[in-house]
């Protein structure tokens, strides 16, 4: 299969190395000059997948007209901040029977769409669009070590293809329709992860980072729901799978930023160290934004939104979260 990979962050690197195991045409697309240099230069991309020596066979270049241009299969994986500036610069060489896997996790700032919801906008073909969400870092795929993931299509047939181009023994894809859950659950789990992070920076053990977790799930289900995912999505490798290893590994850069937070440093200190994106923190504004304008109680995501946007002391918010009025569970 001819296979376009559109970002060359650590994630798109990891699943161009991943391809190239079982594709000979693969092509990973650079924004950065920088990034195209050291690739051309070392054979890696030190920058974001250290020590990962990159196939010979797989193509690096600069012209998005070259990675998208009769392709059977593009892969975004651009922070999804970009994706509409980057999609809509690829737009005239995408053609219409093209699959489309979107593996950036987000939702748009200034429209609060989901990236489905963009991609549809700027591409249009929306049936042949899938989404890809799972607990997977980077590095760990690029190493060739076990994984799975969910590959979300509308159409069965596009999300079956997909699981069949990206699966291996090593790489299991399993397959849904529920293209919001999958989405969305690859949003919140970044917010939560900042907020387990939190507990960790302020030491407040494994009690309370196991509570953020559980109740962090009950808000990511109770928002999906509300825009219409299947619950049992949630529960599943999108929602609480990608949870679970975002607020725990030592490889989220979500938690690290949670973890400097909790520690007294402040936000744009941690954010101007580091050349990975933390979609956690974008993330944040927009999931606020999205609960309100559904009606959605948040509390985790509420005072993860006074802490990053606000200023917030973060032991105020813990207290906080912990004062309020005593409930059922289930509510």
């Amino acid at each position: 299969m001819s296979i376009g990979i559109i970002g060359a962050g650590g994630w798109g690197t990891a699943l161009a190395v991943l391809l190239c195991r079982k594709h000979d045409d693969v092509a990973l697309w650079c924004h950065s000059e920088e990034t195209f240099a050291r690739i051309q230069e070392t054979g890696e991309n030190a920058g974001y997948l250290p020590g990962v020596r990159l196939p010979d066979r797989l193509r690096t270049t600069r012209s998005l007209e070259s990675a998208t241009s009769g392709r059977e299969l593009l892969v975004c994986v651009t922070p999804s901040h970009f994706l509409r500036e980057v999609m809509m610069q690829a737009a005239p060489f995408v053609a219409p029977e093209t699959i489309v896997a979107c593996g950036s996790k987000g939702i748009e700032e200034s429209t609060l769409m989901t990236m489905g919801d963009v991609l549809a906008e700027v591409l249009g073909h929306s049936e042949r669009h899938a989404f890809l969400s799972g607990p997977t870092f980077a590095l760990e795929v690029a190493r060739g070590l076990p994984a799975a993931i969910t590959a979300a299509g509308s159409d069965p047939g596009v999300a079956r293809a997909v699981q069949a181009t990206l699966g291996s023994p090593e790489f299991r894809v399993y397959t849904s329709t529920d293209v919001i859950g999958v989405q969305m659950g690859g949003v919140i789990k970044n917010v939560i992860a900042i907020a387990a992070g939190v507990s960790d920076g302020l030491e407040l053990g494994h009690n309370a980072r196991a509570a953020l977790i559980t109740r962090g799930l009950a808000e990511m289900t109770r928002l999906a729901i509300r825009i219409g995912a299947d619950p049992v999505t949630l529960a599943g490798l999108p929602g609480l799978g990608d949870l679970v290893l975002t607020c725990t590994g030592h490889l989220s850069r979500n938690r690290k930023v949670g973890v400097e937070l909790g520690r007294g440093r402040r936000l744009a200190d941690i954010v101007a160290e580091t050349r990975m994106v933390a979609e956690g923190v974008r993330n944040t504004r927009t999931v606020h934004l999205l609960a309100r304008r559904h009606g959605v109680e948040m509390p985790i995501v509420e005072q993860m939104y006074h802490v990053l946007y606000e200023d917030k002391d973060p032991v105020q918010a813990v207290r906080d979260l912990m004062g309020r009025t005593q409930r059922a569970e289930a509510d």
